[in-house]
C-alpha cells in the first residue's frame, strides 16, 4: 500500500515586537494608507534581541510542535530548515537548531529557496518518509528577515517580518501529501536579491559601504511574474488532480502581497473565505509565512481537509504542494 507523509502536529513563534505601519512612517517617505493599499500589511514582527538569530526563533516552534505532538527531541530522525537567513554561511542553521533543542539523534540540514524553501523543504522531508527511512521528520520555515532589510529603502523595509513555522511530518496510508509541482528560473535572479556576501562578492568594505548586504528588489518584475506563476502552478496541480475551486478546503498562500494573494485565489475559483491570510499581522516572513498559516489556523481545519500550499520567491522559486489535513 502506497504509503504518505503527513503533517501531525504544527506550530508557529514570533517575536514580541511589533512594528506598526505607523512606526515605520517616522523612519522613511512612507504611510500607513500607502502600506496597507500597496501590500495589505498593517503590522510585523521583529526580533530586537541582537544576540538572537534565526536559529532561535526556528527552536521555539519546534519546542512548541514537540509539546503538541508529545514526543521528546531525541524521538527526531531530521531536521530541515527553510532559511534565506541562516545564523551564519556554516554550520548550518539545522545543526545550531538540533543542539539547541536536544535532538541528538536526528542530522539536519538547510534549504535555500528564499521565499518558495518551506514547500521545497517540505517535499523534500515527505520524501524521507515515504521511502521508509525516516519515521519523524520535522520541518521548519524561519527568517530573521530585519538583519537583510534596509531600513532606509521605503519599497522594501514595509514588507518584511521575522518568525518561524514548523511542522511534524509522519507516515500515514490515506491523508498527508498528495502532490507537488516545484520549479525555478534562475534567469529571473537579478531582480531579488542580496548582492554581497557570497562567493561571487565577499564582505569588504566597499560592498558594506555600498549597502549591498540587504535585500534588493525590483517591485513591479516580482509582483507580475508572482501574480501570474503562483496562480498557473495553483491552477496546474489541481488540474493535474481533478479538483475545482468548491473542492478545496483552504488555499494557503505564502504572504507576499495581498494583491497576489487574492489574484491567485480568483484564477482557481477559491472563495475569499477559504484562503488562509495574516499578512496583515506579520508581513512577509519569506520561509515561515505558510507554515505560520497552517499553526494559525489549525483549529479550523479537518481531517481529510484538501489544501493547496502555493508560493512564488527569488530565484525565482515557485510551486505548489496538494495535501489532505490529518487531523
Amino acid at each position: 500500500m502506497k504509503k504518505n507523509a503527513k503533517i501531525s502536529a504544527v506550530a508557529g513563534w514570533v517575536p514580541d515586537y511589533v512594528l506598526t505601519n505607523h512606526e515605520l512612517a517616522n523612519m522613511v517617505d512612507t504611510s500607513d494608507e500607502w502600506i496597507t493599499t500597496r501590500t495589505g500589511i498593517n503590522e510585523r514582527r521583529i526580533l530586537k534581541d541582537p544576540s538572537k538569530g534565526t536559529s532561535d526563533m526556528a527552536a521555539n516552534a519546534i519546542s512548541a510542535l514537540l509539546e503538541k505532538a508529545n514526543i521528546s527531541a531525541d524521538q527526531i530522525d531530521l531536521i530541515i530548515c527553510a532559511t534565506v537567513t541562516p545564523d551564519m554561511l556554516f554550520p548550518s542553521t539545522a545543526c545550531l537548531i538540533a543542539n539547541k533543542i536536544g535532538a541528538n539523534n536526528a542530522f539536519g540540514f538547510d534549504l535555500s529557496a528564499a521565499c518558495s524553501a518551506f514547500l521545497f523543504a517540505l517535499d523534500c522531508g515527505a520524501k524521507y518518509i515515504t521511502s521508509g527511512i525516516y519515521k519523524r521528520v520535522v520541518v521548519v520555515g524561519a527568517d530573521k528577515m530585519s538583519s537583510i532589510v534596509d531600513y532606509t529603502d521605503r519599497k522594501t523595509c514595509v514588507i518584511f517580518g521575522d518568525g518561524a513555522g514548523a511542522v511534524l511530518l509522519e507516515p500515514d496510508q490515506e491523508s498527508g501529501i498528495i502532490d507537488s509541482i516545484l520549479k525555478v528560473d534562475g534567469s529571473g535572479g537579478g531582480y531579488l536579491k542580496m548582492i554581497a556576501g557570497g562567493s561571487l562578492n565577499p564582505a569588504s568594505q566597499e560592498t558594506v559601504a555600498n549597502r549591498q548586504h540587504y535585500i534588493y528588489q525590483d517591485g513591479k518584475t516580482v509582483f507580475k511574474f508572482a501574480v501570474t506563476n503562483m496562480a498557473d502552478v495553483s491552477e496546474e496541480i489541481m488540474q493535474k488532480n481533478g479538483l475545482k475551486g468548491e473542492d478545496v478546503a483552504w488555499l494557503v498562500p505564502h504572504q507576499a502581497n495581498l494583491r497576489i494573494i487574492d489574484a491567485t485565489a480568483k484564477r482557481v475559483n477559491i472563495d475569499a473565505k477559504k484562503v488562509m491570510i495574516n499578512i496583515d499581522r506579520y508581513g512577509n516572513t519569506t520561509a515561515a509565512t505558510i507554515p505560520l498559516c497552517l499553526a494559525d489556523w489549525e483549529d479550523k481545519l479537518k481531517k481529510n481537509d484538501k489544501l493547496i500550499l502555493a508560493a512564488f520567491g527569488g530565484g525565482f522559486t515557485w510551486g505548489a504542494i496538494y495535501l489532505k489535513w490529518a487531523y
